[in-house]
């Protein structure tokens, strides 16, 4: 009966999940079309993938953006309110991890960290408020990561984007809550997804053993949480993190 309270609770809302032709991204796709969303996948390259997706989501649409491009990010906001209409809940999901060790790391890649993992984050927020802020709701839902507060070796440029992704959401729920906007994170630990599953065995086998459930989480876990977090039953919830880890890190 919940689920479908639920359902009911948010037919017609649209919700914006980035990056979500796959992992953790169609995951929250997948269980926002479930919970009665119109859902706006975007992709940037796998579009056989994002098509699939849709075919399964009842309502749902395909939006193709490099969000390293301001421009493409404004774009794919105007082109989500014309054909699905009002941004209820955004889920800056996308993002990518580049490691080395700080001796060894390259400038240019630090700048492609930022330009995909940070920047995107903070223009479509910026851009989505606006048509929230008429609609005197809405919700804002940021996937950060546990090494955005444990620090990873190797990991330090893309913990830094993490981590500021934290920073940046705590701040705009002090600045959206009179408009009755939300803001809050997800940060996962070890999920099992297709950048993970390319590391080094040794590396997993590392990373399995400072989770106290001796699993590794999968996309779903993290869906779940995105899933209440836009929902009526989060509604006193925002500048909050939502840890998804096993165990690895709390707070």
């Amino acid at each position: 009966m919940s689920e479908i309270k639920s359902a009911e609770e948010n037919l017609a809302k649209v919700a914006l999940v980035t990056g979500a032709s796959k992992g953790i991204g169609a995951a929250c796709a997948e269980k926002l079309g479930k919970a009665g969303f119109r859902v706006a996948i975007h992709y940037r390259g796998s579009e056989a993938s994002a098509q699939k997706l849709a075919e399964s989501i009842p309502g749902s649409k395909i939006f193709q953006a490099d969000l390293s491009q301001p421009d493409q990010c404004q774009n794919l906001i105007k082109a989500v309110n014309s054909e699905l209409g009002p941004i209820h809940t955004l889920v800056n999901n996308a993002g990518i991890s580049i490691d080395q060790i700080i001796t060894f790391a390259k400038p240019e890649d630090f700048d492609t960290l930022l330009a995909t993992n940070l920047k995107p984050v903070f223009l479509l927020s910026k851009l989505a408020t606006k048509g929230m802020i008429r609609q005197k709701s809405g919700r804002i839902i940021n996937i950060a990561s546990v090494v955005g507060y444990t620090g990873n070796g190797g990991q330090s440029m893309y913990a830094a984007t993490k981590g500021a992704i934290t920073a940046f959401t705590k701040s705009i729920a002090m600045d959206l809550a009179s408009f009755g906007i939300l803001a809050n994170c997800v940060a996962p630990g070890f999920i099992l997804t297709d950048m993970t599953q390319a590391l080094p065995d040794a590396a997993k086998e590392a990373a399995l053993g400072k989770i106290p459930v001796k699993r590794f989480g999968l996309p779903e876990d993290v869906a779940y949480a995105v899933e209440f977090l836009a929902s009526e039953r989060a509604k006193y919830i925002t500048g909050s993190t939502i840890h998804v880890n096993g165990g690895m890190f709390t707070n």
